[in-house]
């Protein structure tokens, strides 16, 4: 059996902080990835020689990528309450 010992599993608030900054980021990615889909969907929306499915699969793409950043943010946002809170060790 393999055990860990306490402080190996331990992150400090500074770097659980540090995860929160990498997680909105993420969330601001995944929001910029989602408007280029619905952008690219829209140009294809006026083109006669894009398939019928190009559209939908991409605005169904752009709501897959749209909903990754509303759950990046959330645990951001939960991981900076634990951070902040007595949760987090130094």
């Amino acid at each position: 059996m393999v055990t860990e010992s306490p402080r190996a599993i331990t992150a400090s608030a500074d770097e659980l902080l540090a995860q929160v900054g990498t997680l909105r980021a993420d969330a601001d990615r995944m929001d910029g990835y989602a408007r280029q889909l619905l952008a690219t969907a829209a140009t294809l929306s006026g083109c006669p020689a894009a398939p019928d499915w190009s559209r939908p699969a991409l605005e169904q793409q752009a709501a897959a990528c749209s909903a990754a950043a509303e759950q990046l943010r959330t645990a951001a946002e939960a991981l900076d309450a634990h951070a902040r809170s007595d949760g987090a060790r130094d």
